[in-house]
């Protein structure tokens, strides 16, 4: 949505956002700018959060390349 649209019910999307979680995108001109999310509070450190999520580890010097990156969910 842009800027002028979310300036006009920020307070409605803030509590849209709160309540279902769903993040919004606030775009300027079309471009995104901003995400709106929930504050989602942890205890665990930055390390303690990746800790786990690599998946496997063949070489570590070896180039990777922008088609070897994936998205997990």
């Amino acid at each position: 949505m842009s800027k002028s649209e979310f300036k006009a019910k920020a307070l409605e999307y803030f509590r849209h956002v709160e309540s279902t979680g769903e993040r919004m995108i606030v775009t300027d001109h079309g471009k995104p700018v901003l995400e709106v999310r929930r504050y989602e509070n942890s205890s665990l450190t930055p390390l303690e959060e990746l800790r786990g999520s690599v998946l496997f580890y063949n070489d570590p010097e070896e180039p990777v390349g922008l088609e070897d990156w994936e998205l997990l969910p």
